[in-house]
């Protein structure tokens, strides 16, 4: 009878153990995967503002072309985009390096549009062909960076959940998972910085 007890325990502790292994080995890689996913969806955000800095030489280039520019304010441009290309943030970023990234993207935004409102003075300039092409360009890089921000901010919130959600934050605890920080608009606005165009 004794052994017959004894058999019994073991086999339900088998069955607990296996369980638990289940448990940890899906949640682990569930944890892995929306990590992963958090880090892909930073880089398409870095990758699109790579593209919006890439096209800045083409914004400051055409507005040189054109017979009267104010050198000042593109110089503030040129300087903005070099301090952001020194910022380089890869893989999972810590929350002061993510505000290191977005402060220098927005003084980026800030002086692309001042160079816009000097624009706004010479009208020949504003219907040149390279100059609506490349006001299309920044549109479109504005647009994707948007949704690049809302896909980064999706992942964040997808992984955060499970971290902190029963059961799986017992394996996020156990295998040092930390919550993440996704966008967050400043104090008093409503939106992230963006290049703007007035009709």
């Amino acid at each position: 009878m004794a052994n017959k007890a004894g058999k019994t325990f073991g086999l339900t502790a088998l069955i607990v153990i296996a369980l638990l292994a289940i448990f940890f080995y899906t949640s682990y890689n569930s944890l892995v995967r929306k990590q992963e996913n958090v880090t892909k969806t930073w880089n398409n955000v870095q990758s699109d503002y790579q593209r919006r800095l890439d096209l800045i030489p083409n914004l400051v280039a055409t507005v040189k072309a054109s017979s009267d520019y104010e050198k000042e304010t593109l110089t503030q441009l040129i300087e903005a985009r070099s301090k952001v290309a020194q910022v380089n943030v890869t893989g999972s970023p810590t929350y002061d390096e993510y505000k290191k990234t977005e402060d220098a993207n927005a003084a980026v935004v800030t002086s692309a549009n001042r160079v816009i409102a000097v624009i706004e003075k010479y009208p020949d300039l504003k219907t040149t062909n390279s100059f609506v092409r490349l006001q299309d360009q920044l549109i479109g890089t504005e647009r994707r960076i948007k949704f690049s921000r809302k896909d980064f901010n999706e992942a964040v919130m997808g992984y955060n959940t499970s971290v902190r959600s029963f059961p799986s934050s017992i394996t996020a605890g156990l295998f040092g998972f930390k919550i993440k920080d996704g966008f967050t608009a400043d104090t008093g606005t409503d939106k992230a910085p963006e290049i703007i165009f007035t009709k």
